[in-house]
């Protein structure tokens, strides 16, 4: 009878991923320092601006309007309550059709019709459109259908334009990722394709989508080009009443703020700069917070 040889297994050992030839270690020593200096000039900047407008950060900025001939008693509050408006506007008219779009393109469209691929291609190329593109179609759209340009309504629709491809995008993911098993069970059950949409996998994907909006709307927040590129109003001395009233927003404000040669204005400007970033801090962590607060772990 043949002996049988005993076969020892050779331990487990953790292979080695990434290549170490001094190439890739040069160019990766190239991306650390890249990043450390774009790091660097934004923590300059901020602190350069803090030390500029920190005298500027009372009341009387949030509170009173601008003025062209006492820069130290000039203030943001049209230019915060215009910020405001356009805003919400933006959210109304963005965030609906998004969400409608995402859940059709991820649910229901078929990958291999034509009309859905060129849907997916343009969608992939306007998320990377530069933002004053937006303001050039808005403006277009505006004189064609005789729609006064420097209004809440077409600050709106510019700023829509240019967040509806991340609030699909954002929607697409978070649909995704909900557990096919959830919308089988709801299936088996009975549910037509709709119910199920409507009521399992939208609540569990709100987390994704609402972390995906608030994002998109802080982009549109900080944006002046296509504002600029309507006539937003630079010297606004009231508060906006409506969607057909005119406006301005903190990025355009800091803008004319920052292109004045006396000093006291430079100051207002950074104080202006340093209640932008606030404000934009407090919409990311709102964001951060619905995605760990109301996130599921399937």
């Amino acid at each position: 009878m043949a002996s049988i040889g005993a076969v020892v297994a050779k331990p487990l050992r953790a292979a080695k991923h990434g290549d170490r030839t001094f190439t890739s270690i040069a160019f990766l020593s190239m991306l650390w320092l890249a990043l450390a200096f774009a790091i660097l000039c934004l923590g300059v900047l901020l602190v350069d601006s803090f030390l500029d407008g920190r005298t500027r950060l009372d009341s009387n900025l949030l509170t009173r309007y601008t003025s062209r001939v006492l820069p130290d008693r000039a203030g943001a509050r049209a230019a915060i309550l215009g910020s405001a408006w356009v805003i919400a506007t933006t959210a109304v008219l963005a965030i609906p059709l998004g969400i409608a779009a995402g859940v059709y393109l991820e649910e229901f469209a078929d990958p291999r019709r034509w009309y859905n691929k060129v849907i997916e291609v343009n969608l992939s190329n306007l998320a990377a459109v530069p933002a004053i593109v937006y303001g050039m179609l808005t403006a277009g759209f505006a004189l064609a259908i005789g729609m006064e340009r420097r209004i809440v309504l077409a600050g709106g629709i510019a700023l829509a334009l240019l967040v509806l491809p991340v609030i699909i995008i954002s929607t697409r993911e978070a649909v995704r990722s909900v557990p096919q098993e959830i919308r089988h069970g709801s299936l088996a059950l009975g549910a037509t394709p709709l119910q199920t949409i409507w009521r399992q996998t939208l609540p569990a994907a709100i987390p994704g989508i609402a972390t995906g909006a608030i994002l998109a709307l802080s982009r549109a927040f900080g944006e002046a080009a296509p504002l600029l590129l309507l006539g937003g109003l630079v010297f606004v001395t009231y508060d906006p009443t409506g969607l057909n009233s005119g406006f301005t927003t903190l990025p355009i404000q800091i803008f004319n703020w920052a292109s004045q040669p006396q000093l006291a204005f430079q100051q207002v400007a950074s104080a202006a700069i340093i209640l932008m970033l606030v404000m934009l801090l407090l919409m990311n962590a709102i964001a951060i917070f619905i995605r760990n607060r109301y996130q599921n772990k399937w």
